[in-house]
């Protein structure tokens, strides 16, 4: 009997002994340990993110530059899958079939219970046609998205676009998830977190068939998204695309800025591209077609990436700076010998604002050699080194040599040559201004970017200072002026010296012997300065700066026509035509403007150099 006893108690022990492990186990599944808690979420909940609206661009005016329209990413669980027509689905989807398995061996391998997303950026039309087909799909369903759309193709470059966000950008930023998009270049990028907005989320509930029954808990832990900011742009979209349709068949550049404010009202890149290219399902081909094309490169803003030497306008920088260090003045007579450096045209002794008219070579040597060679040192290499700091320091308050703090991403700063370029060039104590003096017409080791060229006119339009450039006036709708664009920039050279300037630019445009005469408009007085860079053995690039009128100036202008000829016979006519269309609102000068419509540059050359 004794013995039975025993026995009971063991299997009691036994028993309970059981009981307190199945008690610790759930314990530790329900409390300690989530992942059966998130499986069986996963099973019954679906998590959907809210995407917000991301903020519109307006031009000047209040005209629309970039808006959404909706879309659709197909997204997958790959827990919820179950057996179906992988060609019925390629057929929908319009992609191959093979892909249709790749693609989900990438979502299981992310996650078994999460969806990630199958087919992105699906237009609203091509949506409703699949979505009547999703019950044979279990496991898929689709995502409100939106995409970025362009009323007109213009600005391509000025706006920038968006894209999927790169594995490494996620790691930057713990703001973005897989598969969110990102501004990859121009306003899109350098506004990124204005036009985003916040994300917010809804709770699903579903059953086993993928249909959603309601909201969980009755909607009480979702939240909402909330919408990017819209940005208010200067850009003036007629001008900015009749100045695109000046430049078919052309590389170049057009930068107009209202010099009062430093507004950019127009910035010109060509060629150029269809900005809704880079936008929905057929985004990665179109941009590796675009990024192929490596003679014309489209995607290259040469705006504010290209370099080139400035060419004989760089003469107006020289002029501004002798005049305030007192090394010239504006009765300075230099004779135009032609022994030491090349000149064109019939003049011998020139004033400055003759010189500058007629463009003189030697006058501009001397000019140059008169702030390298100062005589403050004996040696004439430590002369020509402290000359040359001085006259660097001098150039780059006009905003030349680093890169202007404009609003879009990616701005070259050209070169401005100092001691320490030319000491690692040509070594210690091994060079003078008789090595460097090319760049005293604006060529040799100097380089700007079209952006610099058009601050510069507007700097002389406004005697003296600029405002930095910038392609937008507000953000949101406060309607205020970003404060870092409000400010004055000084060029460190006083308001007198820049009126003998701008009658020589006058001079330039509106009187024989001027290098601009096809920029000359009937009822506005134009002021401008030509610039022919070297480019051989090609043809060289055509430049040209101005502004107008010359009192009270409304625009300032740089255009860049690369492979074309000397820089009065394109850049002037062209900046003329901008101009004119932007003074007036219209263009009356139709010869002219079907002269320019016909030009075409782009075959001379395989590739730009």
């Amino acid at each position: 009997m004794k013995s039975y006893e025993n026995r009971m108690y063991v299997v009691l022990a036994i028993m309970f002994f059981i009981g307190l492990i199945y008690l610790m186990r759930l314990f530790f599944i329900q409390v300690v340990d989530n992942s059966y808690k998130s499986s069986a979420k996963n099973q019954a909940l679906r998590y959907v993110t809210e995407y917000p609206t991301r903020g519109l661009i307006y031009g000047r005016n209040g005209k629309l530059l970039v808006y959404n329209e909706a879309a659709y990413d197909l997204m997958v669980i790959p827990k919820r899958l179950q057996v179906f027509d992988t060609s019925a689905m390629a057929s929908i989807l319009g992609i191959e079939q093979d892909l249709i398995l790749e693609r989900l061996k990438d979502a299981s391998s992310y996650s078994r219970y999460k969806a990630s997303i199958f087919e992105k950026q699906i237009s609203a039309e091509d949506y409703a046609a699949i979505s009547e087909q999703l019950y044979k799909f279990p496991g898929f369903f689709g995502q409100k998205r939106t995409l970025r759309k362009y009323p007109r193709k213009a600005a391509a470059h000025a706006l920038g676009y968006i894209s999927e966000i790169s594995p490494f950008q996620l790691e930057q930023d713990d703001y973005y998830k897989k598969g969110d998009y990102i501004g990859i270049s121009g306003l899109e990028k350098f506004y990124e977190e204005q036009l985003r907005g916040s994300r917010g989320q809804k709770v699903l509930v579903v059953d086993v068939h993928n249909t959603v029954k309601g909201n969980y808990a009755g909607g009480k832990y979702d939240t909402a998204a909330v919408p990017g900011l819209n940005l208010h742009s200067s850009i003036d979209l007629e001008l900015q695309a009749y100045g695109e349709r000046l430049m078919q068949g052309k590389r170049g550049s057009i930068v107009a800025i209202e010099p009062s404010t430093g507004e950019i009202l127009c910035m010109v890149a060509s060629p150029g591209y269809d900005p809704n290219l880079l936008v929905g399902r057929d985004r990665s081909k179109n941009y590796r077609a675009l990024a192929a094309n490596d003679t014309l490169t489209p995607l290259f803003n040469r705006a504010i990436n290209a370099e080139y030497r400035p060419g004989s306008i760089f003469k107006i920088v020289q002029s501004l700076i002798a005049l305030q260090d007192g090394l010239i003045t504006a009765n300075t007579r230099i004779a135009c010998n032609r022994g030491i450096i090349g000149c064109h045209g019939s003049h011998s002794n020139d004033k400055l604002v003759e010189a500058i008219q007629h463009s003189c070579n030697p006058y501009f040597y001397e000019v140059y050699r008169r702030m390298i060679q100062r005589g403050e040192k004996k040696s004439i290499f430590q002369d020509s080194e402290s000359g040359i700091i001085k006259w660097r320091k001098s150039v780059q308050r006009f905003g030349f040599g680093r890169p202007i703090e404009i609003d879009i991403p990616g701005v070259l700063g050209g070169t401005v040559p100092g001691d320490a370029f030319y000491d690692r060039w040509y070594g210690d104590d091994r060079w003078a201004f008789s090595t460097i003096y090319s760049n005293s017409i604006g060529e040799g080791e100097l380089g700007v970017v079209p952006i610099q060229m058009a601050n510069l006119a507007a700097t002389i339009a406004n005697r003296g200072y600029y405002y930095l450039p910038h392609l937008v006036q507000s953000v949101g709708d406060s309607g205020r002026a970003l404060k870092p664009y409000t400010e004055k920039q000084q060029s460190g050279v006083d308001p007198q010296h820049f009126e003998p300037i701008v009658q020589a630019m006058s001079k330039v445009v509106n009187e024989t012997g001027g290098t601009a005469g096809r920029a000359r408009m009937d009822s506005i007085e134009v002021c401008g300065k030509t610039g022919t860079v070297q480019n051989d053995p090609w043809p060289d690039h055509s430049v040209f700066i101005a502004f107008a009128p010359r009192e009270n100036p409304k625009i300032a202008i740089a255009t860049y026509v690369e492979y074309s000829d000397f820089g009065g016979v394109w850049a002037a006519p062209i900046s003329s035509l901008m101009m004119e269309k932007y003074i007036y609102g219209k263009v009356v000068r139709k010869e002219k403007e079907q002269r320019v419509f016909d030009a075409q540059f782009l075959e001379i050359y395989d590739r730009p150099q």
